[in-house]
């Protein structure tokens, strides 16, 4: 295909006269059959690099994205373009989901959307063996390798795709991975007949484009900040536009945004706990500008497309540079100065010290969870082979005194190790079920003309609704019904209090399933690249996040791209380290882990004896270097054995 007929596809349903960054080259890449691997930060345009070849190519692409909102948001978007496009997720019910993979078959669908889960389906993957597929899109692709910082297990089954489809390409997209991850996608996504297990053997089976992450528009502040509320307030004061302020938990948020409008600035909240319709209107208030600061956890911004973001705050450290890096490049996408500002101090560094024991609990306590899951569920050991569960995890730490955290983790380390598959949030649909018979319903007269509509809208869109529950769309009756959500969601709540019908609103529901036979607590094996190799993993990434914050030396986009392995930077000029130091371009050595540690060591201000150095993980000789090379150049000093910072 030629590049002429990519542009020509780009301007009709696009309106853009051509490409941009590396939209080309991967284009191209996938379009001539290449396995191929395109590396782009966020805002960078993502989508188009595969909904133009699907467009051009015979046959069904499918895109794998754990993003249930973004598979729905992006359907209804293509849709409008007059683009066939579809999604399988769970929620939907079996006669939906036959429906959708028919059309498939039948060539009815351009661009289907699938959630990772949905791939081990038996049904799924019959139905798959009878598609003409273009190619596979693996969007958020670093959450395949067990080394990204979003690793899901339900990923590693695209190899087994890609053995039901050996001639079928694979484009793999993500906006955050470092060197390590790279490789790690290429090995777990290396067709059938390749195998890129062993480092013996080159890389040589994707073509990998990578666009730079430098974002020139937005810069890096840290601010060491001991009253993190007043210093929130006074930065919304003094930088003008639509926000995002970014906390660790779902409390947090709804105590910032009450701060907020106390202090008069507009804010609402936002976490994945929330119900779906609150959550939707929440969204639509602050895209539309209705609302000027959305308070949210991580559970909010993947898909969001709002590019006039003027500045994202994180008021609690994330756990990794790669989390910060995403949650940050949702500002300033449309290409005008913006900022991202982590407010941090000595507290979060214990903070994130406490994750490293939260997220990986002793291997014992792993054990004892395991063990109280078969209490809880009645499983004896040698039975419950694929028996599945819903889970309460409040009701479970109740019932054996645990704290919710520690639990979590333990059920993802059991679910690493194959005993159980522990789905957190399973995205459970609405569901309507008439408790009135027909000739009964006709006979209503206390109903509102909209009640009346959307009983109408449900009667004319699904059937047997008098025998058994239906799963609804409430975004795709609301708009039949000229209705938003909020007020198809409180009419449904009115019907069903009015007896004539039973609505079960969408809920989010976790789950645990069994994988193979209970076994005894003693037999549990956590071997290392579940548990060690890990939890290692896992410490570097904080560490690496602690180092960034308290490193006042080195650039801050300087440091954020050598991380994601870009050597060849440059000071930004805009970061607050760069502003504080003007005329002063500080060496590169002391943009290592070791100098770091140090400073870090000496960034509350107090001397420290040198003997303190030895508690540092970190190897001798060259700690001792970085301590020679800081003393030399005067980054720090020592007198008497005791080592203090330059103020």
């Amino acid at each position: 295909m030629r590049v002429e007929n990519y542009r020509e596809v780009l301007r009709q349903y696009w309106g853009y006269d051509d490409f941009r960054g590396i939209q080309r080259e991967i284009i191209e890449s996938i379009g001539s059959g290449h396995d191929t691997l395109g590396l782009m930060p966020t805002g960078g345009g993502k989508s188009i690099t595969f909904q133009v070849p699907a467009l051009c190519s015979e046959g069904t692409c499918i895109v794998i994205t754990p993003l249930i909102a973004l598979m729905k948001d992006q359907v209804q978007h293509l849709r409008r373009l007059g683009i066939r496009a579809a999604a399988i997720y769970s929620g939907l019910s079996r006669e939906e989901i036959i429906t959708t993979l028919e059309n498939c078959i039948f060539g009815g669908v351009t661009i289907l959307y699938v959630s990772p889960e949905r791939l081990s389906s038996e049904l799924f993957r019959t139905k798959l063996r009878h598609m003409k597929v273009s190619f596979i899109t693996v969007d958020e692709a670093h959450c395949i390798s067990q080394w990204g910082y979003d690793f899901r297990p339900s990923y590693l089954q695209i190899a087994d795709i890609r053995k039901d489809l050996p001639d079928v390409p694979v484009l793999a997209l993500t906006a955050t991975a470092t060197p390590q991850v790279v490789e790690d996608i290429q090995s777990k996504l290396a067709p059938p007949d390749i195998s890129l297990t062993s480092h013996l053997l080159p890389l040589t089976s994707f073509n990998v484009f990578k666009m730079s992450f430098e974002r020139k528009n937005l810069a890096y502040v840290v601010r060491q900040a001991t009253d993190k509320r007043e210093q929130l307030i006074h930065i919304l004061n003094n930088v003008k536009g639509c926000a995002i302020v970014y906390a660790r938990s779902r409390r947090r948020t709804k105590e910032v945004a009450e701060l907020l409008c106390e202090a008069g600035i507009s804010a609402t909240f936002y976490h994945a706990g929330l119900d779906t319709v609150v959550k939707d209107q929440r969204q639509r208030d602050w895209q539309e500008d209705k609302v000027r600061v959305m308070v949210a956890t991580n559970a909010f911004g993947m898909g969001i497309d709002k590019p006039d973001v003027r500045v994202v705050i994180h008021i609690d450290c994330p756990d990794s540079l790669e989390a910060y890096f995403q949650e940050a490049g949702r500002a300033g996408r449309d290409g005008r100065k913006a900022y991202a500002v982590l407010l941090y101090n000595d507290a979060d560094h214990r903070k994130l010290d406490k994750r490293i024991s939260d997220t990986f609990p002793e291997k014992e306590y792993v054990r004892k969870v395991y063990e109280h899951l078969a209490y809880f569920y009645q499983v004896g050991v040698g039975s419950g082979y694929h028996a599945t569960f819903e889970f309460n995890i409040d009701k479970f730490c109740h019932a054996f005194r645990h704290f919710p955290i520690q639990v979590d983790s333990a059920l993802k380390i059991l679910n690493r190790a194959g005993y159980i598959e522990y789905t957190e949030e399973q995205d459970n649909q609405a569901r309507v079920m008439f408790t009135i018979g027909r000739n009964e319903l006709y006979r209503l007269e206390h109903v509102s003309p909209n009640e009346e509509k959307v009983i109408t809208a449900l009667l004319r869109n699904y059937g047997g609704l008098f025998v058994d529950y239906n799963f609804i769309d409430e975004s795709f009756i609301a708009s039949q019904c000229g209705l938003q959500p909020q007020q198809l969601y409180m009419i449904l709540k009115n019907l069903s209090e009015k007896h004539i019908l039973h609505f079960i609103p969408q809920k989010k529901t976790p789950y645990v399933r069994y994988l193979q036979r209970r076994e005894n607590t003693e037999n549990v094996q956590l071997p290392p690249m579940v548990y060690e190799e890990r939890k290692a993993q896992f410490r570097e990434r904080i560490y690496a996040m602690v180092a960034y914050a308290t490193n006042d030396h080195v650039c801050r986009s300087r440091q954020l791209l050598r991380y994601f392995g870009e050597e060849d930077s440059h000071d930004c000029q805009q970061c607050d380290v760069c502003l504080s130091h003007p005329h002063h371009q500080v060496s590169e050595a002391v943009n290592t882990p070791e100098a770091h540690a140090i400073l870090e060591l000496l960034a509350d201000g107090k001397p420290h004896h040198i003997t303190e150095l030895r508690d540092i993980q970190l190897p001798t000789e060259a700690l001792n270097a970085a301590l020679e090379y800081l003393l030399r150049e005067e980054y720090i000093f020592q007198e008497d054995g005791f080592l203090s910072k330059k103020l």
